[in-house]
């Protein structure tokens, strides 16, 4: 467990000052062709009753170029097709064609139909299997250039729906991937795709220590972003993706001893700012919209309460107060700033509540349990999700911001048969994942389900323990 209702022990050296800058990732898009939407705005149409999967064909991409003036072509190709297919896969919108059933050699065809180059593919091939849509892709190398050249074809009417070339650095290809999958969702569904979005997370480093990693969605591309050397916790996006908050153990020289501080860090230029550092807890942050302001729990004035404070750690407002001997924590701000989810244990254990941001109307919204903790609300605002203690274990659930509906998501078994924790949970930009902490394997790793809980996927293989990871709430 990692809750603040239960705060670990921490220590160990002292505070570094600097912190990595997050690299900036530079390419350009170039449109080659498009077709209208269809009146609809959307190919796939998406309905809570009746939803289907898309029949997606996705031949290998084409390397379209001299392979000894290339030697990286290979690797460069996986990379594409491999970021590009997970995408795809865990939008759960389409199921693959698997290509034992192709009836063309796609090595052999070209990316456009018969009827706009000779040597094309035909589609009468892809109608024949069932396919609902066709992605041909082509790629060139010329040094460290990369272009890419995209065309999603919706079968059935033969027609183009995107065409684009992306260009960019071979070492981008990943981005040149995330980008396109994110084109292609937009295009079929009319929704925003979220494979561009990051993940912000406490992981941890030394023995006994834990420092705030920021990663892509899926788990690559990870980067260390604290140097504190001790315990870093509790991270928060703020509304823009620009700004990570966490708490790190901070060493004070003038008192000699360690305090759980709270620092804002600006994914942008790497500074770094002390925000909170009064004597005590200063933990468990959120932002506002806007990104002016931030809820935390300070504890301070004796029990741990909710304040509100701007970003300079000055015009602090406190939102709870009680009631005696109560723990007030893990706040998070709904997305019309509103209203604030936290956990208490005012009632004589830790469950989820919601208030209105300026500390009314305080109302309970689990009963059932007996530790509900770290709740979270969708992009929409209309539900929550938490982790719910049942059985000896923590597992994921969802439920309307009154209370109602509530939903379990995860249910898993250690190798040892012992039920596994699933905890510290966090919505998708787009609202169709969550992302969570589970020691299934014996470890602490990521793993995303989607909210209905039907799909989950691994997306952490390593041997660190992670903690409270929070998925930023910006596309990009």
């Amino acid at each position: 467990m990692n809750h603040l209702l239960k705060l670990t022990n921490w220590g160990i050296n002292s505070l570094v000052a600097a912190l990595v800058a997050a690299p900036v990732v530079a390419f350009q898009t170039f449109l080659a062709s498009s077709a209208q939407a269809q009146e609809s705005g959307a190919y796939i149409k998406i309905t809570d009753a009746n939803f289907r999967k898309s029949l997606l064909a996705l031949p290998p991409f084409q390397f379209q170029g001299v392979a000894a003036n290339s030697p990286q072509h290979l690797s460069v190709g996986k990379t594409l097709f491999d970021v590009f297919r997970n995408d795809m896969e865990t939008s759960g919108y389409f199921e693959f064609i698997k290509p034992a059933a192709f009836l063309e050699d796609t090595a052999k065809t070209g990316l456009k139909p018969v009827s706009q180059e000779s040597g094309g593919f035909k589609f009468d091939s892809w109608k024949q299997i069932g396919s609902d849509f066709l992605i041909r892709v082509g790629y060139r190398i010329t040094g460290q250039d990369l272009s890419v050249d995209t065309y999603t074809y919706f079968v059935g009417q033969e027609k183009l729906v995107l065409g684009k070339t992306y260009k960019a650095k071979i070492g981008d290809a990943r981005t040149i991937a995330h980008t396109f999958a994110n084109d292609v969702v937009k295009e079929l569904t009319g929704k925003q795709g979220m494979f561009l979005s990051k993940i912000v997370t406490s992981r941890s480093t030394l023995k006994g220590q834990k420092e705030i990693f920021i990663m892509d969605w899926d788990g690559a591309n990870a980067r260390q972003v604290s140097t504190h050397k001790s315990i870093a916790q509790s991270p928060s996006w703020s509304f823009d993706g620009k700004m990570v908050a966490y708490s790190a153990f901070a060493y004070h020289a003038n008192e000699k001893r360690r305090n759980l501080d709270l620092f804002t860090y600006d994914t942008t230029n790497g500074r770094r700012f002390l925000v909170s550092y009064r004597r005590g807890i200063n933990s468990g942050s959120a932002f506002f919209p806007g990104d002016r302001s931030l809820l935390l729990t300070i504890s301070t004035a004796g029990n741990p309460d909710l304040y509100k404070m701007s970003l300079d750690g000055k015009n602090l407002e406190r939102i709870t107060n009680g009631p005696r001997g109560a723990m007030n924590v893990e706040p998070n701000v709904s997305p019309d700033g509103r209203q604030i989810a936290f956990s208490s244990d005012r009632n004589g254990r830790p469950h989820v509540f919601v208030m209105n941001s300026d500390g009314s109307n305080i109302r309970r919204i689990t009963v059932a349990g007996t530790y509900n903790s770290a709740p979270r609300w969708s992009p929409d605002g209309k539900r929550l999700v938490f982790a719910g203690y049942d059985k000896g274990h923590f597992d994921l659930f969802t439920v309307n911001a009154d209370g109602s509906d509530m939903i379990r998501l995860t249910s898993a078994k250690k190798p040892n048969g012992k039920m596994a924790d699933n905890e510290d949970p966090s919505y998708s930009p787009d609202g169709r994942h969550i992302l969570f902490v589970s020691n299934r394997t014996g470890a602490n790793q990521l793993y995303i389900v989607t909210v209905d809980g039907e799909t989950e996927k691994r997306i952490t293989f390593d041997n660190h323990q992670y903690f409270k990871p929070h998925w930023s709430p910006s596309f990009d």
